[in-house]
């Protein structure tokens, strides 16, 4: 649960000696730093909006070395030891050493002064821009959690045509981000956030609550056909203790019919492959399908399609848009096709944006396209309404 902290001028947020229990980045307003020894009182100074407090005791569990007091309305965001310690033990171990020989280096320096010398402030204003970044992207993953809170992150949902039969077959989830004072944020830019920290699961999870509730809702409104919806989940996201148990036990309380919910694999990192084997496995045997995304970029190989068993490849978007202008990007659209034709998967091509492009996939036999000729990420109302299954097939016969 994020932390926020209101303070009006002269209130106290934490006192000299308190247990360092997280560390504070000040939002807005003013704070200043004072620590009391023997009969002298000595300021380490004022910081402002997008600075850090209390980061050094927290790492290290020291009691605080100053009060900390609001020197106008303020507000701070806590971030908290699990936050750094994700960061850390994610990063490479000499990292890792450094922080710690310079966390005990800074500590053996302050316990060396004389008792009447001024303290070196923890807390001090960070002019370095890669340091700037940091803070930026901490604060990012504060308002990342609120948004998972507060239920404001939106899932839409991009339909995906059949095109032997006509017509939208099935849907993948994405989410959107919009976040006040800023605007969108790319999903490129706040995935990456969750996947280098511990948020990438409960992201997971937030998605398919909703993606479960579009289809409990298309069942109870009386839907003829419930379409298929995707989910992206990452290896890390699969391989979560229980996290397979989980989905499963969440379709069957649904009582959703098998292969309606859809798993889509990307990775940022190489698969475990025996694990996500097994998982894969438990999953498809309740039901649940895999579809290999974004084939052909990033870690992507053949080796997933070999040691992996999924129902669905998608060709990455890359290929589709250039298919009619790179000879090479033709090759590849054909050869991936016949290799997953080959395996016993469907193919799902995404980025088709001209009636061209569909004619020829629908040549090379591809089953189902997806991009901005069949429809953009819609609203989960206009699924339930039926409004974008209606789009998508008027788009491609228009």
């Amino acid at each position: 649960m994020t932390i926020r902290r209101e303070l009006f001028a002269g209130e106290v947020l934490y006192r000299q000696g308190d247990p360092s229990d997280c560390a504070w980045l000040v939002e807005h307003g003013a704070i200043e730093l004072v620590s009391v020894q023997g009969r002298r009182s000595i300021s380490h100074g004022v910081l402002g909006p997008g600075e850090l407090i209390g980061e050094l005791g927290m790492l290290d569990g020291a009691p605080r070395s100053a009060t900390a007091t609001a020197r106008g309305d303020s507000v701070l965001l806590a971030i908290e030891h699990d936050q750094f310690l994700d960061r850390l033990d994610a990063g490479d171990p000499i990292v890792r050493a450094l922080v710690d020989s310079l966390l005990q280096r800074t500590r053996s320096i302050i316990a060396s002064l004389p008792a009447d010398a001024p303290l070196p402030a923890e807390d001090v204003a960070c002019d370095d821009p890669a340091e700037r970044d940091g803070i930026d992207k901490i604060r990012l993953e504060a308002q990342l959690r609120d948004a998972l809170e507060s239920g404001t992150l939106e899932v839409r949902y991009q339909p995906i045509y059949d095109i032997r039969d006509g017509h939208v077959a099935s849907y993948e989830a994405l989410v959107r981000w919009n976040l006040p004072g800023r605007g969108p944020v790319s999903p490129a830019e706040f995935i990456k956030l969750a996947e280098e920290t511990s948020l990438i699961v409960p992201v997971g999870e937030y998605v398919l609550e909703r993606v479960l509730d579009v289809l409990v809702g298309l069942r109870d409104g009386g839907a003829e056909r419930l379409p298929g919806i995707a989910v992206n989940l990452s290896a890390r996201q699969l391989l979560e203790p229980g996290m397979a148990r989980q989905i499963v036990g969440r379709v069957q309380r649904a009582q959703l019919p098998a292969g309606v919910l859809k798993l889509e694999v990307t990775e940022s990192r190489m698969l475990d492959y025996a694990p996500v084997h097994a998982v894969m496995r438990h999953c498809r045997e309740h039901g649940v399908p895999f579809a290999l995304d974004d084939f052909g970029t990033g870690y992507s190989n053949l080796t997933h399609l070999h040691r992996l068993d999924f129902e669905f490849v998608k060709v990455d978007q890359a290929f589709a848009r250039h298919m009619f202008d790179s000879p090479r990007a033709m090759a590849i659209v054909e050869a991936v096709v016949g290799m997953a034709h080959g395996i016993g998967a469907d193919v799902v091509c995404e980025g088709v944006e001209t009636r061209a492009q569909l004619q020829r996939l629908r040549e090379l036999g591809v089953r189902y396209a997806q991009g901005y000729l069949i429809g953009q990420a819609a609203p989960a109302a206009e699924v339930l309404s039926g409004e974008a299954a209606r789009l998508g097939v008027a788009a491609v016969a228009g």
